[in-house]
Parts: C-alpha cells; structure tokens; sequence
C-alpha cells in the first residue's frame, strides 16, 4: 500500500510574496496571492480525496489470512484518518476563503494585529498572531488541554 504524502501542511509551491516599500497590508494584490496557495492546497487535498478512494476500492481484498486482512485494514484506517483531517483542514480552508472574500483576512482574531505575510505563507489558515498563538499554546499546556 502507497504510504499517503503528508497534505496538511501549506503548499510549498508558490513564489514569496514581496511586498513594495510603503504597500498597505492585505491590498488586493496580496489577497489574491493568498487566494491563489489556498485555491492550490484546496485542489491538491481534493486530488488526494480522489486517490484514496480509487486505492481503497483498487485495493480492497477479502484476504482468507486473518493477518493479512488486519494489516490491509490498518492501513485503510491510517488512511482514512489522514482524510478526516484533511476533511477538517478543507472547511479551515473554505472558511479562509470566505474571510478574503469579505476582506477579513490577515488579522489577528484575539488582538486585531497584523499577522503578517510570512507567517500566512507558512500557515495560509493561521487566525492568530505569533504572540496571541503562542500565548494560547501556554495556556493550554497548563490547564493540560
């Protein structure tokens, strides 16, 4: 069985956005390239919607060995869990999109700050500030959340 490519992280195929001096943040322009790597990593998870299951009907074997049928039926439960959160990662995906469109995207949702476009690059989905992200990843290691 293909071992499936690791889809949840953001596209790495796409030229770094370089902002003019003096542009304002989350001009048209810079949506789109925004639009454009969540339009790309939306196709690619769909893309891999498409593999898995033509590989699990492909691949489905009534194997009379009994360790044969558990190994084939942990890989198709590993698999299957990979897509339930790439399931999730495309609603973050389509709800990004949608704050594009209604020209709220970019900014921080606890403190109202600029997230900043390096950061959106590496996490196009990321809702929070690397200061309200990392305030929130310490809270939750002490409630042992």
């Amino acid at each position: 069985m293909p071992v499936a490519e690791k889809k949840t992280e953001a596209p790495k195929k796409f030229t770094p956005y370089e902002p003019a001096p003096g542009e304002e943040y989350m001009n048209e322009q810079q949506l789109e390239h925004f639009r454009q790597i969540l339009l790309g990593w939306k196709q690619e998870l769909m893309e891999e919607v498409d593999r898995t299951v033509r590989h699990l009907q492909e691949e489905a074997n009534n194997y009379a060995d009994p360790a044969d049928r558990a190994t084939q039926e942990e890989g198709f439960s590993l698999e299957l869990r990979t897509r339930d959160r790439e399931r999730k990662l495309l609603k973050k995906i389509n709800e990004t999109l949608e704050k594009i469109d209604e020209d709220d995207y970019g900014f921080c949702e606890a403190c109202g700050v600029e997230i900043g476009i390096r950061r959106l690059e590496a996490r196009p989905t990321a809702t929070l500030c690397v200061d309200c992200k990392t305030l929130a990843e310490l809270k939750e290691k002490q409630l042992g959340g």
